[in-house]
């Protein structure tokens, strides 16, 4: 699927209505993950803002990336607990991440995954993901393409 953006309040509000659609998914038994794929300012966190607000989470979303990973609790949802952020821009490898739990993050079926910059974490992704490629059509239009792998 494509979508266009033409402005950062529809890129966000892009995000929400992902967010809806997965709590809304009952079949599936795993974690769901998001891979983010795309250039600088390209307007990933900015769709994962209005992801978090289409989650329930009130909480600011930034980019983690000098922590690499935040965590946030999902309000109200009977299948999905958590939603992980994790941010690869800096990191020189894949171990990096696993050692913060990656593996045992991506396997428990109660959280929503978010990872920006994917493309350089893509050997330890799991197999179902929803991947996510920003290209940028000019200076406020983006174009997002979503694809379940």
């Amino acid at each position: 699927m494509e979508i266009k953006s033409h402005s950062p309040l529809e890129t966000k509000e892009k995000g929400k209505n992902l967010a809806k659609k997965i709590l809304k998914d009952k079949n599936d038994k795993k974690a769901k993950v998001l891979a983010l794929e795309g250039d600088l300012g390209g307007g990933k966190t900015t769709f994962l803002q209005g992801f978090a607000k289409g989650l329930g989470i009130k909480d600011k979303i930034l980019s983690p990336t000098f922590v690499l990973m935040k965590k946030f609790e999902i309000p109200k949802n009977k299948k999905f607990k958590n939603f992980y952020h994790f941010d690869c821009y800096r990191i020189k490898g894949p171990k990096e991440i696993s050692e913060l739990g990656f593996n045992e993050i991506v396997s428990d079926p109660q959280n929503i995954i978010a990872i920006e910059w994917a493309e350089r974490i893509r050997g330890i992704l799991p197999t179902n993901k929803t991947l996510l490629k920003f290209n940028f059509l000019n200076k406020k239009n983006r174009k997002i393409w979503i694809k379940n792998v």
